[in-house]
């Protein structure tokens, strides 16, 4: 390619920041602001296009720290620190209750109690013998004016460089500061690269080229309804353009395969009699595995099969009467005809926090309002700490549902399973296994063959023992399963990984539809 076509390859930035400097100079981010009167979206951009054409090369890169107000220290910036506020409002009103002061200056009590205790052990306010908080000595608090002067400053500026700092003050607003999470505190900390370009012989020789060809960076790109109007069209010089550049690509925006799959799955499980039900992601042991008839030694409690919540740790109250008819089943069977698991129910384990590691959890909870006969759905997010494969997610969904009715049976549970297994999932062949869950007997898993890998379980199903239902309200035979839609997906969607599911890879996800 000549050096005309290089020319007419310039964008109006580049061809000005050529046509500006020189062999000597060394350009910045700052200086184009100042002397170009780019914006640093524009500075970045020219910067970028110039270093991949090689006319420009990066000299020096330097990392700086900076101080940007957060929201709190926009809002200080309006209405005054809060040992400002307090300082004023004492001074002129006199000594305040404590509890009054935070209404009367706009403050949380946390805010209120925090700037006291500073002012307080700096001797400028006290406490006076009717716990109201009054003047001692205001001078005290000399550092008010300093924090007051550096908000200022940063809110004029936009920033404060950390090397502009004087030692007392960098000790100051670090401890105001944060670089994550920077709520609570004025100042957050952020760090940019300050980079320093020089031209190439390259960019000089392009420079000269540009000027010999007359062009100086106020080229108009587009022809616009205004200059037609106004005939300014005739005045200004326009870009030429290149015929034979490619177009850019158009990306159609239409939905993720796999939340169209699941709004599918939903509206084909309605369209079969189902209502959906739902509920939070964080559960309590009572709900997640106690109300399922599981016990509280059972190897699937263990602290590897659930993640709990570190704060809080706890439930408050749990529903009744189902607490203690659930706590009675596991005991001595109360009056299910069980003999129950025979050890002592522990009603504060019961109601440790949790993330749901199952779907069942919203059968269960769905129960003492079920109506009969019903039938109910949940397409639940669930979470274990599995090694994740590619039939295994620590974070995955299940399709999770219950049928209550006089009448129903095995023989209707295994016509739903293929109904989901043949209709949901799209498999050809299908196979019923004998499994174990301690809330349903019988039990039945339901496998599929995929075309890559093999035959794998699609979920687990079976009718929930009295000890399940009987406790809850509900005295009639019900139906549960709880199959990985995630791996129905597989079938549906022709992929051989669940963490093809939530791939970053844009190409892949617009290729993938549902067949």
């Amino acid at each position: 390619m000549g050096a005309d076509a290089d020319l007419k390859r310039l964008h109006p930035l580049e061809v000005k920041v050529l046509r500006s400097y020189g062999a000597e100079d060394r350009l910045t981010v700052a200086r184009m602001q100042e002397e170009l009167g780019f914006n640093e979206g524009q500075c970045n951009q020219a910067l970028s296009w110039l270093s991949a054409k090689e006319y420009v090369q990066e000299e020096e890169r330097r990392s700086r720290v900076y101080y940007e107000l957060t929201d709190l220290g926009r809002d200080f910036a309006r209405n005054g620190i809060p040992e400002r506020r307090i300082l004023h409002h004492v001074s002129e009103h006199g000594p305040t209750p404590m509890a009054e002061l935070g209404a009367a200056v706009g403050l949380e009590k946390k805010d209120v109690g925090s700037a006291f205790g500073a002012m307080s052990k700096a001797g400028a306010v006290r406490m006076d013998d009717q716990k109201r908080v009054e003047v001692q000595e205001p001078d005290q608090a000399d550092w008010v004016e300093t924090v007051e002067a550096l908000i200022a400053r940063a809110a004029q500026n936009g920033s404060i460089s950390h090397g502009e700092l004087s030692e007392a003050d960098a000790r100051l607003i670090g401890g105001m500061s944060k670089k994550r999470g920077a709520q609570g505190v004025p100042f957050k900390v952020v760090e940019r690269e300050d980079v320093t370009y020089r031209l190439t012989d390259a960019g000089l020789t392009a420079a000269r080229s540009a000027a010999e060809a007359g062009l100086t960076g106020e080229e108009v790109g587009a022809l616009t309804p205004a200059m037609l109007r106004d005939g300014s069209w005739r005045r200004v010089s326009f870009r030429e353009y290149n015929i034979d550049t490619p177009p850019a690509r158009v990306s159609i925006g239409r939905r993720n395969p796999y939340a169209e799959y699941v709004d599918w799955v939903k509206d084909k499980l309605v369209g079969l009699g189902f209502e959906e039900f739902d509920g939070p992601l964080v559960e309590t042991e009572f709900w997640n595995s106690d109300a399922l008839f599981m016990p509280q030694f059972h190897a699937a409690r263990d602290i590897h099969d659930v993640y709990k919540v570190k704060e809080p740790t706890h439930a408050g109250e749990m529903a009744q009467p189902y607490l203690d008819q659930v706590a009675a089943t596991h005991e001595d069977g109360w009056k299910t005809g069980s003999r129950g698991w025979r050890y002592g129910f522990d009603r504060d384990f019961t109601r440790r926090l949790i993330l749901r590691s199952q779907g069942t959890v919203l059968s269960a909870k769905t129960l003492p309002e079920a109506k009969i006969p019903g039938k109910y759905f949940g397409i639940v997010r669930c979470f274990r700490p599995d090694d994740v494969d590619a039939t295994h997610l620590s974070d995955f969904y299940q399709t999770e549902g219950i049928v209550l009715g006089e009448e129903v049976n095995l023989r209707t549970l295994l016509g739903f399973l293929r109904i989901f297994a043949e209709e949901v999932a799209g498999a050809d062949e299908v196979k019923y296994v004998p499994g174990y869950f301690p809330f349903t007997e019988p039990s039945v898993e339901v496998h599929i063959k995929h075309p890559v890998l093999g035959w794998f379980e699609l979920g687990g199903s079976g009718i929930f023992r009295p000890e399940v239902t009987e406790p809850l309200g509900v005295s009639v035979p019900v139906l549960a399963w709880g199959l990985g839609i995630d791996r129905m997906a597989l079938m549906q969607l022709g992929l051989g990984d669940l963490r093809e599911l939530f791939s970053n890879d844009l190409e892949k996800v617009r290729l993938r539809r549902r067949s």
